[in-house]
């Protein structure tokens, strides 16, 4: 009698996980299905970078996870999240997204998402969300949790410092973009052209600006305020 499954809180199944993967950034696909393929509890199905190719990949493949973006080149993972449903009702999905708007999340999630990260989780991250999704959980970012407490409680975010683009230099505002993609510090310094000691100082100032501490924080009031439209 054969059981493998006996560490920590993991849930129990035969096989791997098989995981579909749509993200239209090649950095950021990259790094994911490395996190994927190295680990050997789940399969990498197939790594998308369109919508269309994510819908043929439904139509292709059983799977057991869709791990996504939501903002494609050809549409919004949204439509795949959607099909994935009709197609394969006992699969889930879980979004990774840099979109920390109001209207995008809750879309996500009736759409059947079971968890909604932001685009700056590590591979650890990544892992543990996967496993709580399929052991039936909704792993969210904190940041995600606070647009969803906003609005059951039904008000609106107030006492935020008033900050707009101009308050921004323009070399923070690339930096700001590159956040947002989920480069790392070495891409950002890499796609601008600068040194790579002199990213963490502007992603501080960042920070303080914005009154954030963290990454997924940044996008997401950055979103908020509209200095970012992804």
């Amino acid at each position: 009698m054969q059981n493998s499954e006996s560490a920590g809180n993991a849930p129990q199944h035969r096989e791997p996980w098989r995981i579909l993967l749509t993200e239209d950034d090649a950095p950021v696909r990259e790094r994911l299905r490395a996190i994927i393929e190295q680990w050997d509890r789940a399969v990498l199905v197939a790594a998308c970078s369109t919508l269309q190719e994510s819908l043929a990949a439904l139509q292709a493949h059983a799977i057991d996870l869709l791990v996504t973006d939501l903002r494609l080149p050809d549409g919004n993972g949204i439509t795949a999240i959607r099909q994935l449903k009709t197609l394969q009702p006992e699969a889930e999905a879980m979004v990774i997204s840099v979109l920390a708007d109001e209207r995008t999340v809750l879309d996500a999630i009736e759409a059947g998402a079971a968890g909604y990260l932001l685009k700056d989780a590590y591979a650890i991250d990544l892992i543990d969300a996967v496993n709580d999704v399929m052991a039936g959980k909704s792993p969210i970012s904190s940041s995600i949790a606070r647009v969803l407490v906003r609005r059951l409680a039904g008000q609106e975010d107030t006492g935020r410092p008033h900050l707009s683009q101009s308050d921004l230099t323009a070399r923070e505002m690339d930096i700001l973009w590159g956040i947002a993609k989920g480069f790392t510090y070495d891409e950002i310094a890499e796609r601008l052209a600068i040194s790579r000691q002199t990213v963490p100082v502007h992603i501080r100032n960042i920070y303080r600006k914005l009154a954030v501490s963290n990454r997924s924080e940044a996008v997401f009031e950055a979103t908020q305020r509209g200095l970012l439209r992804i």
